[in-house]
């Protein structure tokens, strides 16, 4: 259990396999921050990286930045992320963007889900986060 100013990751609580990416359970106190899914689109709605997972997940990860930042958060404030894929080979791209932003020594909680399709056919993947800020945040 590793705990920080307002989180504690629990890796692996008795009983459950330890997981390679994630922490199976994450607590926190404070204010929580919900942050939609987000998609490979630049900042003029333009897709980045048409059928190449590695670079709509930077753009994705790029995008969830923003958002997490226009909320006063960071990625050390993230307790979960959801990611939906249209192919899980697609998940090492999404984990290589992913471990450039999060605390690899203690990530947060983490799903993931191949689905038929996303809103767009050009889509290969979306990713949505929670985050909780500090109580005095």
């Amino acid at each position: 259990m590793t705990q920080s100013t307002h989180l504690t990751h629990i890796p692996a609580p008795d009983g459950i396999a330890p997981a390679t990416g994630y922490s199976h359970v994450v607590t926190a106190t404070g204010r929580l921050v919900a942050v939609s899914g987000q998609i490979a689109l630049d900042q003029y709605g333009n897709l980045v990286g048409p059928g190449d997972a590695a670079a709509q997940a930077l753009q994705v990860f790029a995008n969830l930045h923003r958002c997490l930042t226009a909320a006063g958060a960071t990625f050390d404030d993230v307790i979960k992320l959801t990611f939906f894929v249209t192919d899980v080979a697609h998940l090492p791209a999404v984990r290589k963007a992913r471990d450039q932003y999060v605390d690899v020594e203690n990530p947060p909680a983490s799903s993931a889900v191949q689905v038929a399709a996303l809103f767009r056919p050009d889509l290969l993947l979306e990713v949505e986060a929670l985050a909780v800020l500090r109580a005095d945040a």
